[in-house]
């Protein structure tokens, strides 16, 4: 098949490309610059335009660019960044999908599972609403941009990713060299819970939503337990070998992330029902074994 990637030099989408690659896909990445290399395409998601003729012939569209939500701190301006990167690329992407003359039969649609906002010590799965805060905002905005797709009759399946451990990027890259040099611990009360997924699982899990006609819609994109930021910290601590003593306090948290730390301090406790009863199988189902992986 050949499949289109937005956000190919991302965490998960550079290990996306080489995966599907090597399984004998085709791989076209959308650039935001001139493309200078043959499996490249030129994008400009904020003034909606992409070179339409290097999308000829595709069957899919992975579409994951999107401003980092814990590069900066939430200032007015990178709040709008956040958003608009999100809402104007899938607008942008959707527009190109429908405009092509034999249209690609499926869009997997990046998300996140900031759409349930704090849900404290509630499970909740894909059938749960929306809940509070920007982020749950965001996602809202986000995955209504791809409803053009869905009324052209694209399938699109909107991947809900939690926290990807790992070294290369995100909150994990973060963590890991600060309890290699003992100084990890809890943050904040460590009872808000984190729903995590390991590189490896998050590149299969979407691929195998490129290849399951029947995935579409919501599908949550983390490991099959979720588990406190006490719990991480404590597994972290046993798998590096190095004391765990050193807990961040809310207040603490606050002064240095400002807005941004309510998502580190909120709890999402997140069940990937969908990816479950679909008969997905993990290669890291604990958290611990997702954190080896990412060590690997």
């Amino acid at each position: 098949m050949k499949v289109a990637i937005t956000g190919a030099s991302g965490l998960i989408g550079s290990a996306l490309v080489p995966y599907l690659r090597g399984r004998g896909d085709e791989v076209v990445r959308l650039v935001r610059r001139p493309a200078t290399a043959p499996d490249e395409v030129t994008w400009d998601p904020a003034a909606g335009t992409v070179d339409l003729a290097g999308l000829e012939g595709i069957g899919a569209v992975v579409h994951l660019a999107g401003a980092g939500v814990g590069d900066h701190r939430w200032t007015d301006a990178y709040k709008k960044t956040i958003l608009d990167s999100r809402v104007d690329g899938t607008h942008t992407i959707v527009k190109a999908m429908t405009s092509l003359d034999s249209r690609p039969a499926t869009l997997v649609a990046g998300s996140a599972i900031g759409w349930y906002g704090d849900t404290g010590d509630r499970a909740v799965d894909e059938t749960a609403p929306a809940g509070t805060g920007f982020l749950a905002d965001v996602v809202r905005a986000w995955e209504a941009a791809a409803d053009p797709a869905r009324e052209a009759g694209i399938r699109v399946t909107h991947a809900r990713t939690g926290l990807v451990v790992a070294k290369e990027g995100g909150a994990w890259a973060k963590l890991f060299p600060l309890f290699k040099l003992g100084l990890g611990g809890k943050l904040g009360s460590g009872k808000q819970y984190w729903s995590w997924i390991s590189l490896r699982d998050e590149v299969a899990a979407l691929t195998y939503l490129l290849d399951n006609p029947s995935m579409s819609g919501p599908v949550n994109l983390t490991g099959p337990v979720p588990v406190t930021n006490a719990e991480v910290t404590s597994v972290m601590g046993q798998v590096l070998g190095r004391p765990t003593l050193f807990a961040v306090p809310s207040f603490a948290l606050k002064t240095v992330l400002g807005e941004f730390s309510t998502e580190i301090l909120s709890s999402a406790r997140v069940i990937p029902e969908v990816l479950a009863e679909s008969g997905f199988t993990w290669q890291d189902p604990t958290v611990e074994s997702a954190i080896q992986a990412a060590l690997r």
